[in-house]
């Protein structure tokens, strides 16, 4: 339970670094302006 509750903890702390590299992920992921879903946006279109 130790290494797995530090994750999640690191994760949900807003001052820690893990914290901001995964809201930073999220915001890509659901950003439609993001370059890596160009692409993707294209292939849709028909």
């Amino acid at each position: 339970m130790g290494k797995r509750n530090d994750d999640r903890s690191n994760s949900m702390n807003p001052n820690n670094p893990a914290y901001q590299a995964s809201m930073d992920n999220r915001s890509d992921q659901l950003n439609p302006n993001h370059p890596e879903n160009k692409d993707d946006q294209d292939e849709d279109i028909v």
